[in-house]
């Protein structure tokens, strides 16, 4: 039996509002790309949806317009790295695309993520060109960068789309429009669960690059996007919440003890900088508490176990993301 090339991974929760329009787009994209050997296997759904316990008609809607795709209905919210990990497992394909519920894909994004995945057996991930669903001139993300400062960015957010037509390394792929390889996935463990949402694909992506392997980033697969359906705002208290624990637990899991102590001086700064953002939004309490959650977990048999085990034949891979860290710094307004 052959195996389709891609299959797309789709997480919602309460997400029917978008759920026909994004689905809508991807079969439309399915068919235009029949040629492409991205699913041409009837045995092999080239679709997965991960509902995530929804309770506003989304199973019904799922199972009364697209009776065809492969629904995975969980009994309740059990985050987005759960749901993608229980896709990626149903999934029989070389490569996997997650994609956001709240997005409109464009003509040739999945086989142009596809065939830039196949330029290199070392590339992790790509990520699409996300636009704003609003403003489609605006960027939303042209990929991931992350800092000395450990903050994590998406590159290009809310500037004009001139100037990001050209494939470059990132580094990491927005999980909310990327394609991984299936294999590597597997190899790195999937997606940590303990990050239940938010920088689990920084995290992911970050391992990936210790391990030698790179994100890249194709202009050509564009994709539109809404943007926090899921959690309602960009800044909210459960976002921030989660988001700088997370922000501790993937220092810890992958800086070895000599390089945190290289970075230390450098997150301290970024962390009161953040501080003094969310104080001016009447949530520095709440980031803060959110910080020592991180560190709590840092320290659970979980964290451990979970932790990029440092090795000298991959000293090459720390030194390179090391540069890369402080020249993000440099980057941040890109």
């Amino acid at each position: 039996m052959s195996v389709c090339q891609t299959t797309i991974i789709i997480p919602n929760f309460n997400g029917i509002h978008y759920l026909g329009e994004c689905l809508k787009s991807v079969y439309e994209d399915l068919g235009a790309n029949r040629g492409a050997n991205l699913g041409t296997d009837k045995k092999i759904t080239p679709v997965i949806v991960i509902d995530n316990g929804s309770t506003d008609g989304s199973i019904e809607f799922l199972n009364r317009n697209y009776p065809d795709l492969k629904l995975i209905a969980l009994a309740e919210n059990t985050g987005f790295a759960n749901a993608v990990n229980l896709g990626i497992k149903a999934a029989a394909s070389e490569f996997v695309i997650l994609l956001n519920n709240d997005t409109v894909i464009k003509t040739g994004f999945i086989n142009g993520l596809t065939e830039a995945i196949k330029e290199d057996d070392r590339i992790f991930s790509v990520a699409a060109k996300m636009l704003k669903m609003e403003k489609p001139d605006i960027i939303d993300s042209a990929g991931d960068f992350y800092s000395v400062f450990g903050w994590a960015y998406a590159r290009g957010k809310g500037k004009r789309d001139v100037g990001y037509e050209k494939e470059i390394d990132i580094f990491s792929a927005c999980a909310g429009a990327a394609i991984y390889r299936r294999s590597a996935l597997l190899k790195l463990g999937l997606f940590d669960e303990a990050h239940f949402a938010y920088l689990e694909d920084v995290d992911i992506g970050y391992s990936a690059r210790l391990n030698g392997y790179k994100n890249r980033f194709c202009p050509e697969a564009k994709v539109l996007h809404a943007g926090s359906a899921s959690s309602g705002s960009r800044y909210n208290e459960w976002k921030t919440s989660l988001a700088s624990r997370n922000s501790v637990y993937l220092i810890y899991k992958n800086m070895p003890v000599l390089q945190l102590i290289l970075n230390l001086p450098f997150l301290l700064a970024g962390f009161l900088l953040k501080f003094l953002f969310f104080s001016g939004k009447n949530m520095g309490l709440l980031y803060l508490k959110g910080l020592v959650n991180g560190l709590k977990l840092s320290f659970t048999a979980h964290a451990r176990a979970r932790k990029v085990r440092f090795r000298w034949a991959n000293f090459k891979y720390y030194l390179l993301v090391q540069l890369e860290m402080y020249k993000s710094v440099l980057l941040i307004k890109n």
